[in-house]
């Protein structure tokens, strides 16, 4: 008997996430490692205000190179087929299109959070993750972010956080961080199992879990740090903010650390996506 293990993978990182051509050639990288690890990949976009799950090669082309491309969150969704746009779909977005269509696990680079400077300034991801029973691989939140009010705040919302061969909560570019996560994992088959007892108690909050950037490419948590501090005080005095600001501190970010960042984000998509992929499959087998 075939087993279907699909992943879903969100748009933003090559509509909004990455320059062009990286924005490309990681979104079809991506497709490969989830393949790689036995899954099927669901790419989630909008397109001319249609929903789709699943792109070809062509579309994930026409996608990298469209303009404009909203930045389309949960509360974009009822707006796009009315417009017509193109969307490249978030965390919050993808997650509740893949709960939708039965897609159980979700492959990310990191997640939205609390923003440095402004408790009030929440993404949308973590009411989505809170309030959507999906399971959600990622490198932890975005290293921008303000990661203890971005953890106290998963806490808060019954989100269970596991890390995937880790103690502790990964932020993004780097691999540690002074937070714990819930339970650390050393397989699919132990996330799985989890899946389904989360599963059969009713919980509608997602399962996190949080995969280290490979040491090999991760960046040291002093020099991110200086570089955000840098960015954010550029990004006050032009008055970036809202959905412009996290890809000017990540385009920062690429810039002051040579291009260092693009590799680190590159590797940990890739190996997020393998790991999902594998979850997934587990996932699957349990249920058979």
């Amino acid at each position: 008997m075939s087993i279907t293990a699909p992943v879903a993978l969100e748009s933003t990182v090559i509509t909004h996430g990455l320059p062009r051509p990286e924005n490309l050639e990681i979104a079809l990288a991506m497709q490969a490692s989830v393949r790689a690890g036995g899954g099927d990949p669901r790419c989630i976009a909008v397109l001319n205000g249609h929903i789709r799950i699943g792109l070809s090669d062509e579309e994930l082309e026409a996608l990298a190179h469209r303009e404009p491309v909203r930045k389309c969150s949960l509360r974009d969704l009822p707006l796009m087929k009315h417009s017509g746009e193109w969307g490249g779909t978030t965390v919050s977005a993808t997650l509740h299109i893949a709960q939708r269509a039965g897609i159980p696990v979700f492959a990310t680079g990191g997640i939205g959070g609390v923003h440095r400077g402004d408790a009030d300034d929440v993404s949308a991801d973590l009411p989505a993750l809170a309030g959507i029973p999906g399971t959600v691989v990622c490198a932890g939140p975005k290293s921008i972010l303000d990661i203890d009010r971005t953890r106290e705040r998963l806490e808060t919302d019954g989100v269970t956080v596991l890390g995937w061969n880790t103690d502790t909560f990964p932020c993004f570019y780097c691999r540690e961080s002074n937070h714990a996560v819930d339970k650390r994992v050393e397989s699919a088959h132990e996330v799985a199992e989890i899946m389904l007892e989360r599963d059969h108690l009713g919980l509608q909050a997602s399962l996190l879990v949080v995969a280290p950037c490979p040491e090999t490419h991760a960046l040291p948590t002093e020099e991110v740090n200086q570089c955000v501090m840098e960015a954010q005080m550029e990004a006050d005095e032009l008055g970036v903010s809202g959905k412009d600001l996290t890809p000017y501190l990540l385009n920062h970010l690429a810039q002051r650390t040579h291009g260092r960042s693009l590799a680190a984000n590159r590797a940990l998509l890739l190996n997020n996506a393998r790991i999902a992929a594998e979850i997934s499959r587990s996932y699957s087998i349990l249920q058979m």
